[in-house]
């Protein structure tokens, strides 16, 4: 093992020097890495179940393929897989929790009333591993979402049962905020829409405007709680009109100051979603990034080292917006061992954060000079420059498993924990 720490020291030190020979501070890069937190999201530990009675399968779009075994099955055996998953990743990071994963002692408690109580062990779990969280309200998977519409309803009763759930949705992110002194960024993502062409787009649009100003009408500290809507394009069930598209969303955060959420997967197949990074940040204090990675259309694939994640942390890092930005991941993976799929995911996206934090500045440089030559040129270099030593370095030095190292603590974990269930 000293042989081995010594060898990434080594290899750590010759990249510094090759960085530092292009004015790239790599002390100052790793101590910006380390206040990158990433919200891991319950829903990828089960399969989007949640631990209610409720729920008659998932609805509002949403499919998890594969049958791996090992899922969690209970709110214990999630918390197990998300803290092994914890030691694998390098940094402090978040949970993010969907309103269905309360604990309800076997009892039916019903969306509009669910409380703050149902949620106090993941409050004290989380505080004990010193870990913040995120809450979302659960607008799928229940009789009252059945025909694909919930906060944009025609009937009044189911609309009104809806915006219950959600205004009590930011009640328990607002009590897990102040219990933890982490800000719970609490967001508000619903399956409305119509699988062929609406005759009428603005009765729908108007009936969620109304129901998410009774949503938000109560004011919460923003200390303890920050609102966020997520616009889609489309959904299995909503491939015409979605009610809650970008552009409503838009509309609707800036004007009643919310936070927008982008999520990877909600767009254009082709469409990039870093762009719109730089764009909405020009009117609006900070967003919600949801990273995930669709094929073909929002399959919610695990996040990979692509072109789009590099692009993503780019936008991010070269322009200041770390404070700025709330990460969280939002895939669901059923054919691979589900602690792995939050490890790589997780990984991908700590490390596209290092590469782009690790760019030679001499690439702005050149574009402000109007030197687009040598920015090219740079910025091709750049993608062969020896970040994987930083980051083998940077896992050292926090604990975790360099390299693929942590791929048997994963084969470990699923024959001594996971394959028993």
């Amino acid at each position: 093992m000293a042989k081995k720490s010594l060898s990434i020291k080594t290899a750590f030190d010759m990249a510094c020097d090759r960085y530092s020979g292009l004015g790239v501070d790599v002390a100052h890069a790793l101590k910006s890495l380390e206040g990158v937190s990433i919200s891991l999201h319950c829903w990828q530990g089960d399969d989007v179940g949640g631990f209610e009675s409720l729920s008659g399968g998932l609805g509002g779009g949403l499919v998890a393929t594969g049958n791996y075994p090992g899922k969690a099955r209970t709110p214990d055996e999630l918390r197990a897989d998300l803290q092994k998953a914890c030691t694998l990743i390098p940094g402090h990071h978040r949970l993010n929790l969907h309103a269905f994963y309360g604990e309800f002692e076997n009892r039916k408690v019903d969306r509009d009333q669910i409380e703050p109580r149902h949620f106090a062990r993941w409050m004290d779990w989380a505080k004990a591993q010193g870990l913040g969280l995120d809450f979302n309200p659960t607008c799928f998977s229940h009789p009252n979402a059945a025909d694909g519409f919930t906060l944009a309803h025609e009937d009044k009763g189911i609309r009104e049962f809806w915006i219950e759930h959600c205004r009590r949705s930011r009640e328990i992110g607002a009590a897990m905020g102040k219990a933890l002194g982490k800000t719970c960024v609490t967001n508000v993502w619903i399956p409305d829409g119509m699988k062929d062409t609406p005759a009428d787009r603005v009765g729908p649009r108007q009936r969620l405007a109304d129901s998410l100003d009774a949503v938000f009408k109560k004011t919460l500290p923003a200390r303890h709680n920050l609102d966020a809507v997520e616009p889609k394009l489309f959904g299995i069930g909503s491939e015409s009109f979605v009610v809650g598209s970008h552009e409503f969303y838009l509309g609707y955060a800036l004007s009643r100051g919310k936070l927008l959420t982008l999520d990877a997967g909600h767009y254009h197949p082709t469409e990039g979603i870093a762009d719109k990074i730089s764009s909405v940040l020009q009117f609006m204090p900070e967003i919600l990034l949801h990273v995930s990675r669709g094929v073909r259309w929002d399959s919610d694939h695990v996040v990979v080292l692509n072109d789009d994640l590099h692009s993503i942390a780019r936008e991010i890092a070269a322009n200041g917006f770390l404070k700025r930005v709330h990460i969280g991941l939002d895939y669901f993976d059923a054919s691979i061992n589900r602690v792995a799929a939050w490890t790589v995911g997780a990984r991908n996206m700590l490390r596209a954060m290092l590469i782009a934090l690790l760019e030679p500045p001499l690439i702005c440089s050149a574009e402000a000079a109007g030197d687009f030559t040598t920015r090219l040129a740079l910025q091709e270099e750049a993608k062969s420059l020896p970040w994987g030593a930083i980051w083998d370095y940077y896992c050292e030095t926090k604990g975790v498993p360099v390299g693929n190292r942590w791929l048997a603590d994963i084969q470990s974990y699923e024959k001594e924990v996971l394959s028993k269930r």
